[in-house]
């Protein structure tokens, strides 16, 4: 078996006026939230799609689905310690991490540290192991009318020896 796999994810969610944004387990003031079963966080959702599939262990949806009111509202951050222990079981260690999300509003370059080092800790991992950019799509498509965000994640991981 070759030791390291990569993986990719996606996720977006609608914004409504009034609802939290949290978006790398950060907090962002905003006039809009996500509209979620959880918390919404499209990069923590996208991130955990990214390091379950490199582990050809399914999707987010597979472990967390939103018809269990166990999750109802939860912190993101809670599912990626999550997903980054059934790796861990399964003999995996992540490398690193690159994410995009892609936003017309609000202005994320001012949380985007906090956002790497939130991730970091999550995943157990130093934080310039952690990418995280964000850009805009000029107005174009449901990110550019601000209805809603998306985010992407690529991941490596490795097959460890136990």
């Amino acid at each position: 078996m070759f030791p390291l796999r990569v993986g990719h994810g996606y996720d977006v969610h609608a914004l409504e006026e009034g609802l939290l944004l949290r978006i790398g387990g950060v907090d962002i003031p905003h006039t809009h939230g996500f509209v979620a079963h959880s918390d919404g966080d499209v990069l923590i959702h996208a991130l955990c799609d990214a390091l379950l599939g490199a582990a050809a262990l399914g999707d987010i949806g597979l472990h967390f689905p939103d018809t269990a009111g166990e999750w109802k509202g939860i912190d993101s951050r809670i599912l990626l310690r999550k997903v980054v222990a059934l790796l861990a079981e399964k003999g995996f260690a992540v490398g690193n991490v690159d994410c995009t999300v892609i936003a017309q509003a609000p202005k994320l370059r001012p949380y985007i540290d906090s956002m790497r080092a939130t991730l970091a800790e999550d995943m157990g991992i130093a934080v310039d192991a952690v990418s995280v950019k964000a850009t805009t799509t000029e107005r174009l498509g449901f990110t550019g009318r601000k209805e809603g965000i998306a985010a992407e994640a690529v991941v490596m991981i490795a097959k460890v020896e136990k």
